[in-house]
């Protein structure tokens, strides 16, 4: 199963592992799975809601 990817620079989505317009390496586009465990949840939101 192809899994999207996303290009970091350009923003452009693929299934490719290079982008078809920069020709970066792409990264999984999905986020991580969540998990009631997740030891650094709360620090991430931390960073993204501040407090």
């Amino acid at each position: 199963m192809k899994k999207l990817r996303r290009c970091d620079n350009c923003w452009t989505y693929t299934f490719k592992l290079k982008c078809p317009k920069c020709n970066n390496e792409t990264k999984l586009a999905y986020p991580p799975k969540y998990s009631p465990k997740d030891k650094y949840g709360e620090y991430r939101r931390k960073i993204k809601y501040g407090n």
